[in-house]
């Protein structure tokens, strides 16, 4: 099969190059080739003329037709150049070559007529265009040739060896001129190309390379966007079926004494609408002998630790144990804390794991989870260790759930049989609709997005460095009110020294503006050690501190009511994401809180939005929708360590509506033809089978 040959076999490869090509750009098939689609394209169709290209045009890119009339090298070793002079009817432009000089010298013809494309650069107030790309229109083929013309990613070592853009086009031409329709079948059935108006899967692959028009190009761009999210979604979607029809669970039939209770007697405020929405998603789900396994989305303070506890009370009141675990020990003690404190008087055994609880208090606690009589176990990773057996698990619920790695939540699978515990996940970073699509499409997705009544919304402004002296005022005055207040640092792991110093400075800044006895600061950051940084927490915690000088190792956990201001410095330097739940740690008691963004006076066009977006919504899901524009899948907060699928055209913040079309339809075909069994399906079923060999292992992203 011709897509299966290796690419040193391709005329214009051979060995040499064939190398760079595997370790550089990953090409080690033909398929390979005919998949490393152009990032963008160039129209070759448009031509300025020489005259228009003068010290104004620096930094244009151009593209112009004339006779090369001069060639000359001038300088020795690193200052050898090679210099040309392009002529068309208006004037002369200098072309200059600093690398590849002597092959060039040897390729280039004075007197022919060339296609020079680059971006012009002013030197000395001349203007002249560094290594352009030089297109020969000595025979009537190059004429013919000049549309749209690809553009690929490459790196240095390959442009050295020839393997330029243009070197890369070359090699995709010889492949186009061997590739006929049998070598790349058809994978989508033809109701669906009818339906959405879609290329044939031969004509996208040839139009994504060299198109002969935008529509051409448009049309190819659609069908290949549509298929890759399209085949994501059936496979999400045919895990998340299988599951449901093999993966048994314990059903909760009863709702009874501990949830009725609690809801009439003990439950301090009225359930928002999305709260109660979420508790019958989930009551209906663990109501069937089938696994749960649910992602509930919830703002930062909108009420999923409540919504949680209910869970775990159904749990109980089917004579099973439930679990919850949390990602930092402060966020785990909160956790029990604010649990043991809302079930008091109920007649339930709530205990807490973590590394730091040991010996005989350990063991005793270990007793007891085993023998049933502790009924809802709270703590860190600690709970998915080995010598801690539980009677009967029935619920296991991780808050935060990015923060554990997939090898460690496998491990709650396993931690009841014949069958697993049904398993909730919580996360307070928002996630987009569309990558919450992708990331956990093989999940139920249940959203909590109102806040409980009576919650203020919290003040959002922005200051620059010159207005620093009026911060410290308001901080004061904050302080004199009783409140309290956070100055977050950044800390990045490629300047952490850096950033450390940048906290200390700040830090002896702020001893010096808000002295002792009558102010106390605590400062926390990831260089302490766990035990002293705990102790720093705590006295905050406590009201012993008035300010915390910290990284973001508060961004997830603490809960200091009392504390109504959060002045973040650097603010530039955070995702929004993370300026979204840094805000969350305010707002938590009745008082007005405040958020102050601290940016110096020069702000870049993203940092100048991001500040715009913080200080105009409050939304979770608005800011996550503008994080995604602004930064890509990749980098939101815990998808790099989820596993997610690097796309090769579509985008998620602006493809979102060709994802849904996809997912709704990859749902009716697994609905009507579940093994893809049906004879129009035949080249659905063959890329599928040949799909699942390669993500063999992936079993679930997230």
């Amino acid at each position: 099969m011709l897509l299966k040959t290796k690419i040193e076999f391709l005329k214009g490869v051979g060995p040499q190059r064939a190398d760079l090509l595997k370790t550089e750009l990953g090409i080690f098939t033909l398929e390979d080739l005919l998949m490393h689609f152009p990032f963008r394209y160039v129209d070759k169709t448009k031509f300025h003329q020489i005259k228009d290209i003068g010290p104004y045009a620096d930094g244009q890119t151009v593209q112009i037709k004339g006779i090369l009339r001069r060639l000359e090298t001038k300088g020795e070793g690193r200052k050898k150049r090679l210099i040309g002079v392009l002529r068309d009817e208006t004037g002369a432009v200098e072309l200059v070559w600093f690398k590849g000089a002597s092959y060039l010298a040897n390729s280039l013809k004075p007197g022919t007529e060339y296609v020079a494309y680059g971006r012009v650069t002013v030197f000395n107030n001349k203007a002249n265009i560094p290594h352009p790309e030089m297109e020969s229109l000595a025979d009537n083929k190059a004429k013919k040739e000049l549309t749209l013309a690809p553009v690929y990613s490459t790196t240095d070592k390959c442009t050295k060896k020839g393997l330029d853009a243009k070197g890369i086009r070359k090699l995709t031409a010889v492949l186009m001129n061997k590739l006929t329709e049998k070598d790349v079948p058809e994978t989508l059935p033809k109701y669906i190309l009818d339906k959405l108006k879609l290329p044939k899967r031969y004509d996208a692959v040839r139009h994504i390379h060299f198109p002969k028009n935008p529509l051409d190009l448009k049309a190819a761009k659609a069908r290949l966007k549509f298929e890759e999210l399209f085949f994501l979604q059936l496979r999400l979607l045919q895990l998340k079926k299988n599951r449901k029809d093999t993966l048994r669970g314990y059903p909760f039939p009863k709702i009874g004494e501990y949830f009725m209770t609690f809801f009439n007697e003990k439950i301090p405020f009225e359930l928002t609408g999305a709260q109660k929405r979420v508790i019958k998603e989930i009551r209906r789900d663990m109501g069937t002998p089938m696994q749960m396994n649910r992602l509930v989305q919830g703002d930062v303070g909108s009420g999923k630790t409540m919504v949680a506890l209910m869970a775990m009370l159904m749990a109980l009141d089917n004579g099973f144990q439930a679990a919850m675990l949390a990602p930092t020990e402060i966020l785990a003690q909160q956790h029990y804390i604010g649990i043991t404190d809302y079930l008091k008087g109920m007649g339930v055994r709530v205990g807490y794991l973590s590394g730091s609880v040991k010996g005989k208090k350990r063991k005793e606690l270990l007793k007891f989870l085993e023998s049933g009589d502790i009924q809802i176990l709270i703590g860190t990773h600690a709970i998915l260790e080995d010598p801690v057996v539980f009677k009967n698990l029935g619920l296991a619920i991780t808050d935060e759930q990015h923060r554990f790695g997939v090898k460690q939540r496998s491990k709650l699978w396993k931690k009841n049989k014949p069958y697993p515990p049904h398993i909730l996940v919580m996360t307070a970073t928002p996630i987009p609709r569309t990558l919450a699509m992708t990331l956990y499409g093989d999940l139920d997705v249940s959203v909590i997005d109102e806040l409980p009544p009576g919650r203020k919304e919290v003040k959002t402004l922005h200051k620059y460095e010159s207005g620093r002296l009026r911060v410290l005022g308001f901080m004061r005055e904050q302080i004199k009110l009783g409140r309290q207040v956070y100055v977050v640092y950044p800390l990045i792991e490629e300047s952490e020294t850096l950033d450390l110093n940048n906290l200390m400075e700040g830090f002896e800044s702020l001893s010096r503006d808000f002295p002792t006895p009558e102010y106390n600061i605590s400062v926390v950051h990831g260089r302490l050690k766990p035990d002293d940084k705990d102790f720093e927490m705590q006295r905050f915690v406590k009201g012993e501190t008035q300010i915390m000088v910290a990284t973001t190792v508060i961004e997830v956990g603490v809960n200091v009511p009392n504390a109504s201001v959060m002045v973040i410095e650097n603010t530039e330097r955070f995702g929004l994401s993370q300026l979204h739940q840094l805000r969350g740690r305010v707002g938590r008691g009745a008082e007005q809180s405040y958020c102050i963004l601290m940016t110096g006076n020069k702000l870049s066009k993203e940092g100048r939005s991001r500040v715009q977006t913080m200080v105009s919504t409050n939304n979770g899901f608005e800011i996550a929708d503008a994080d995604l524009r602004l930064r890509g899948p990749g980098n939101i907060e815990g998808t790099q360590q989820s596993g997610i699928i690097r796309f090769r055209l579509a985008d998620l913040a602006q493809d979102g509506k060709i994802l849904s079309t996809a997912r709704e339809i990859a749902s009716r075909v697994l609905e009507d033809d579940p093994t893809f069994s049906k004879p129009h399906h035949a080249g659905l079923k063959a890329y599928m089978d040949e799909y699942s060999k390669k993500v063999k292992g992936w079993g679930r992203i997230g």
